[in-house]
């Protein structure tokens, strides 16, 4: 028996095959994903929106730092700001970031558990 070639398209995805402008702005996404703290902040603003303060302590990073990549994730449009106040509360633009992260952790965990650390 053969295996698909493409495998099926998930629930809400878009059916029709990706161009060039697609695979590039794919390719923007995974670039901003590819970074351990970043990756931190996007899961942590998968359970709901956070601030600065927040985002710093579920990182371990340095507020500075946070600050840099959250700005980074804004304008690559990942996510989003509104202000309370003097606060700045970022929340995911839409649950498609919160899918790609959940799915890159869970093969971390596949390869780790199946292989062991490396």
């Amino acid at each position: 028996m053969n295996a698909p070639t493409h495998p099926t398209p998930a629930a809400g995805s878009h059916p029709r095959e990706p161009g060039p402008e697609q695979f590039a702005r794919a390719a923007e996404v995974l670039t901003l994903l590819a970074d351990r703290t970043r990756l931190v902040l996007l899961h942590t603003l998968s359970s709901g929106e956070a601030d600065v303060t927040a985002l710093t302590a579920a990182s371990g990073a340095a507020r500075p730092a946070v600050s840099q990549h959250l700005a980074k994730l804004r304008l690559g449009g990942l996510v989003s700001t509104r202000r309370e106040g003097r606060r700045v509360v970022y929340a995911l633009r839409n649950r498609h970031i919160a899918r790609l992260v959940t799915e890159a952790l869970g093969h971390a965990d596949h390869d780790l558990t199946e292989a062991g650390p490396r």
